[in-house]
């Protein structure tokens, strides 16, 4: 029994955490540079799917105030507002984060042939 309930507890605590990254990423605004699911647009890296290790040290170098490339500064601001848990919650929601994308977002009967469109 005791250790169905610290199951429940730990299940409890790490489905939290993950709501809890994932509303800091949206709050943050963190979707408008890096994509819904951080796959990255443009010349914003992607972030999704990268080991959480090398994502806890990046969050932890721009806390730092260090960056690798010139636009990396603009996420000195946002890195250095998270706290240590947000932090650590943050790393392990890119890691495990995954691109869904819904089957119905596209109408099947679509012809793209000849449009130029997409």
């Amino acid at each position: 029994m005791i250790k169905k309930i610290s199951l429940f507890i730990l299940s409890s605590t790490l489905t939290l955490c993950a709501i809890d990254a994932e509303s800091l990423y949206l709050k943050n605004a963190c979707n408008s540079c890096h994509g819904m699911y951080a796959e990255g647009m443009g010349a914003t890296p992607r972030l999704q799917g990268l080991p959480e290790s090398v994502l806890l040290r990046r969050l932890k170098d721009l806390q730092k105030g260090k960056t690798r490339t010139a636009f990396g500064s603009v996420m000195i601001s946002f890195a250095k507002a998270l706290d240590e848990n947000q932090t650590i919650a943050m790393a392990k929601y890119l890691a495990n984060l995954k691109t869904t994308i819904d089957k119905e977002k596209y109408d099947i009967e679509y012809d793209p042939a000849g449009d130029g469109g997409s």
